[in-house]
């Protein structure tokens, strides 16, 4: 399948998802609920002002974050452009949405002090694009905050990928990989981003923090 196609199967599903995502009937949309806790529970590690929530669907995330710290500046940028559209519609003061592909994140450099990406990776079929990308809009010493699907063994992860994600595109998925620690820390690296912490958490869950360094003017 080529890269284009992926993404327009993405933006079918979620159109479809938009209006129901934070709802009951959210279906397996509900699960990312779990994800925020541990996202918060990071981002209170540091202080930060500027944020950036890549794939942010109808911004649950930044709508949490708003509620928390009001004074801070959110960002969110999803490719489905309804998805937006209903995060727009929130009418949250201070909190920038963006309909664009998070490959080539339409930022300027070293604009934010953290990127959150939460379930939303593994729908690029251009990965490492995004790692690049997020280490240039990404301030010195600035985190990249990762909560995705993995499993640990790599044969598990070789069915889901080779077996069971072709199966699904068919019925409009439009997942594209699951990743390990080895390949989130290659990605990593051939960004310049130094990966601090991964870890698998609960049902099948990728938890992971990188760096961008902060630059040695000696």
């Amino acid at each position: 399948m080529t890269d284009q196609k992926y993404k327009e199967i993405s933006v079918g599903e979620f159109t479809k998802a938009a209006e129901v995502y934070e709802t009951d009937k959210g279906g397996v949309y509900k699960m990312c609920k779990k994800d925020y806790p541990d996202v918060l529970a990071e981002l209170e590690k540091e202080p930060f002002t500027d944020l950036l929530d890549c794939g942010c669907g109808p911004a649950p995330m930044i709508t949490l974050l708003h509620e928390k710290y009001p004074e801070k500046h959110y960002t969110g940028i999803d490719l489905t452009p309804k998805m937006i559209e209903v995060a727009k519609a929130k009418n949250m003061e201070g909190v920038e949405l963006v309909v664009g592909d998070c490959e080539n994140l339409p930022f300027a450099p070293e604009s934010f002090d953290v990127v959150i990406c939460s379930q939303s990776f593994h729908h690029y079929p251009n990965v490492q694009d995004f790692f690049d990308s997020v280490y240039r809009v990404l301030r010195p010493g600035g985190r990249l905050i990762l909560r995705d699907m993995t499993m640990n063994s790599a044969g598990v992860r070789w069915f889901c990928n080779h077996i069971e994600i072709p199966i699904f595109n068919l019925f409009g998925k439009g997942d594209v990989r699951i990743y390990g620690k080895e390949d989130v820390d290659l990605l990593c690296n051939k960004a310049g981003l130094v990966m601090e912490l991964f870890e698998k958490r609960g049902f099948c869950r990728l938890h992971c923090v990188a760096r961008k360094p902060i630059k040695n003017t000696h």
